[in-house]
């Protein structure tokens, strides 16, 4: 519990900290929240979805971004159980606060859980509303100019699901990178740890996560991605492996429409399908 305790604060510590030095930059930007970047002036459009890897781009000053998965099946399998999980409008909302910052709001509008109990042949099925995230994007390097970009993305996830009983507070630290190669290809790479529940018991245990995807445009406004990535779980000295892939189409200028896969390798890691959307206000 008292690892619990030192991990969160750490985590809620680097959530504020761009709100410490909110004021400092308000003397050096002419743009914020309440005076937002013209129209004519914002970047393009970055998202943090289809793949996992997070985008290091944020969202321009005073502008929000919707994403979403419209579906999402979620297959897991451990030792002991099974779960199937339906997600409908898994989404984040994403405002702008200053030239680098920008905060997210990430809920589940609708989640569908199916459980079977190996040992029993029971199962469980329960649906609701699903959890709420909080997650401050602090972009480094390279929001602006440049081929580098680097951000900080630290989140707490309050376990407000209806559907998932065994839900708790889970918290971490994403840090994505980009590299935009020359031939209009792009190369993300991203670290992270986590503080998670355990699958099939009331506990907690730390993750760490590294990912590694190449994206480039297929044919006019659609995009491929290819994604690898693995976590490893300290408490049970556990890899797992990811191949992932992705298309996502602009459909008009900031509306962008997806469709990928999230395929573990072993036997108990998860299977995610999924269809979304992103769109700029």
């Amino acid at each position: 519990m008292k690892n619990n305790h030192k991990f969160f604060k750490i985590v809620f510590g680097v959530l504020l900290l761009p709100f410490v030095c909110y004021g400092q930059q308000e003397l050096h930007q002419n743009y914020s929240l309440f005076n937002p970047v013209p129209r004519t002036m914002v970047r393009e459009m970055e998202t943090d979805r289809p793949d996992v890897t997070e985008s290091p781009y944020t969202v321009d000053a005073g502008h929000f971004q919707y994403e979403t998965d419209f579906v999402r099946l979620i297959k897991e399998k451990s030792e002991m159980q099974k779960t199937n999980t339906l997600l409908i409008n898994q989404a984040n909302i994403k405002i702008g606060l200053t030239k680098n910052t920008a905060i997210q709001i990430g809920f589940q509008t609708y989640g569908r859980q199916k459980e079977t109990d190996f040992a029993s042949g029971s199962t469980e099925t329960t649906h609701g509303f699903g959890d709420m995230t909080l997650r401050i994007k602090q972009n480094l390097i390279g929001n602006d100019h440049g081929n580098f970009a680097l951000a900080l993305l630290p989140y707490i996830k309050f376990p407000t699901s209806k559907y998932d009983e065994n839900s708790r507070f889970e918290g971490g630290l994403i840090v994505p990178m980009q590299y935009k190669l020359p031939g209009e290809w792009n190369l993300g790479f991203q670290v992270e740890v986590d503080r998670l529940k355990d699958q099939d018991q009331p506990a907690m245990h730390t993750e760490f996560l590294q990912t590694l995807t190449l994206s480039h445009q297929l044919i006019k406004n659609v995009d491929g991605i290819v994604e690898t990535y693995y976590t490893y779980d300290f408490k049970a000295h556990q890899f797992s492996n990811f191949l992932n892939a992705a298309v996502q189409m602009e459909v008009v200028k900031d509306l962008k429409f997806d469709a990928g896969i999230n395929y573990g390798l072993q036997h108990d890691a998860e299977k995610q399908f999924f269809i979304g959307a992103s769109y700029r206000l």
